[in-house]
C-alpha cells in the first residue's frame, strides 16, 4: 500500500485560468472511526468546485482536494464500520456529515444542520486517489450504472432532485429550466418522467440541442421567454439578474427554485411586476440522504441517461476551465483509476 497519492490542491483562489489548482503529492489517508477508505475510480466535475477554485465560495481549509461526485471502491475500514466490505462500489456525495443533534437534524432537515461537513470544502473531496468518507453518509450504488455515468448523479442529480420538489411543479405541469448543464440535464428526465411540458432557456448551442434531444417542447437562447406561463422553474445558472425575468414568467402560483450554492446578486424585485398572485422564491441549501436515496432508485426505475465527457486526472484543471467556458453539454467526468481489480 503507498503511503502517498497524487491529488489536485485549491493552492490560490482565483480565475480558473490563472492555475488556482495544483496536482500533488499528499498522504494517503487514513480511516477513523466510522469511516471508509475509498480508492477513486471517477470524480464528477461540478460548478461548485469551479467556485471553490475560483474563491467565489470562500475555503474553509488551506489546500483543499475538492471534488465531490465520487465513485469508488472501499479500501479500508475504520474501527466500528459494518454497512461495507473491501471491494463495494460506493458514492461520496457534497454532504459529508452532519451533527445529528440540532434542531433541523432532530426533524429530519439535515440539509440545514447548524455544523454541518461537506465534502471538497470542509474535508478532502474525491480529485484525489484515495478518500476517506464517513461510512453513515456513503451511497450504495445502483448495478444499472457504470461508474462514469453514476458520478454526476451524486450531486448534479441529488441538488437537481431536491430544486424540483422545491418548485412544486403540479403533474403534468409547465417547466421552466434556466441553464442546462450537468444538473439540468438529469432533473429534466425527472420532470419528463412526471409528464411534464419541459421549457429550456440556455446560451449554450451544445445545450440547447442536449435539451431537444430530450423532449424540451421549447428551447431558447439567453434572454428568450417561454411561450407559455409556467407553473414552476429551476435556475441552474449562477445568475442573479434573470431572476426577475423567471418570476415574470411564472404563472399565478407559481415557484422559483435557485438550485445553485452560488448566485451573483439579485437586481431589485417588484412586488406587482414579480411576486404579486402568489409567485414564490426559494433557495435550495444541500441535500439529505434521504434526497440521494430517492434520487438514484428514480434515476434506476427511468433508465436516466448521463451525457459525459471524460478527462484524465492530469486535466482536472483543463476540466474546470473548460466548464466555466460551456464547452461540452452534459457532464464532466475525471478518470483516476479503473474499477476493483486494480484495488
Amino acid at each position: 500500500m503507498p503511503v502517498t497519492m497524487r491529488a489536485w490542491v485549491v493552492e490560490r483562489p482565483g480565475p480558473i485560468d490563472s492555475g488556482p489548482l495544483r496536482l500533488v503529492e499528499h498522504a494517503v489517508p487514513e480511516p477513523g472511526p466510522g469511516q471508509i477508505r475509498v480508492r477513486v475510480a471517477v470524480c464528477g466535475v461540478c460548478r461548485t468546485d469551479l467556485h471553490l477554485a475560483e474563491g467565489d465560495l470562500k475555503a474553509r481549509r488551506p489546500r483543499a482536494v475538492p471534488g465531490h461526485e465520487v465513485v469508488g471502491y472501499v479500501d479500508r475500514l475504520g474501527p466500528g464500520c459494518t454497512r461495507f466490505r473491501a471491494g463495494d462500489r460506493v458514492g461520496a456525495a457534497w454532504l459529508a456529515r452532519t451533527c445529528g443533534r440540532c434542531r433541523f437534524c432532530r426533524r429530519d432537515q439535515e440539509n440545514l444542520c447548524l455544523d454541518p461537513t461537506f465534502t471538497g470544502w470542509d474535508v478532502d473531496g474525491g480529485f484525489a486517489e484515495y478518500m476517506v468518507a464517513d461510512e453513515a453518509f456513503v451511497y450504495r450504488l445502483p448495478d444499472g450504472f457504470d461508474d462514469e455515468a453514476v458520478a454526476p448523479l451524486l450531486c448534479a442529480g441529488i441538488i437537481g432532485y431536491r430544486a424540483l420538489r422545491r418548485a412544486e411543479l403540479p403533474s403534468g405541469g409547465r417547466l421552466g429550466m434556466y441553464g442546462f448543464g450537468g444538473s439540468a440535464h438529469l432533473t429534466a428526465q425527472v420532470a419528463l418522467a412526471q409528464n411534464a411540458t419541459l421549457h429550456v432557456v440556455t446560451r449554450s448551442p451544445e445545450d440547447r440541442e442536449l435539451a431537444r434531444e430530450l423532449g424540451a417542447a421549447s428551447v431558447g437562447g439567453a434572454g428568450a421567454r417561454p411561450p407559455e406561463p409556467l407553473d414552476a422553474a429551476i435556475l441552474f445558472a449562477p445568475a442573479g439578474d434573470l431572476v426577475p425575468q423567471i418570476l415574470e414568467a411564472l404563472d399565478r402560483g407559481g415557484t422559483l427554485a435557485v438550485a445553485g450554492i452560488y448566485l451573483t446578486d439579485i437586481p431589485s424585485l417588484q412586488y406587482q411586476a414579480h411576486l404579486f398572485q402568489e409567485r414564490t422564491l426559494r433557495s435550495v441549501t444541500a441535500n439529505t440522504r434521504r434526497d440521494g436515496t430517492e434520487l438514484l432508485e428514480v434515476a434506476e426505475r427511468i433508465g436516466m441517461r448521463s451525457f459525459t465527457r471524460r478527462y484524465s486526472f492530469d486535466a482536472v484543471d483543463q476540466a474546470l476551465s473548460d466548464l466555466a467556458s460551456d464547452r461540452f453539454s452534459g457532464a464532466a467526468v475525471v478518470r483516476i483509476a479503473s474499477g476493483p481489480k486494480e484495488a
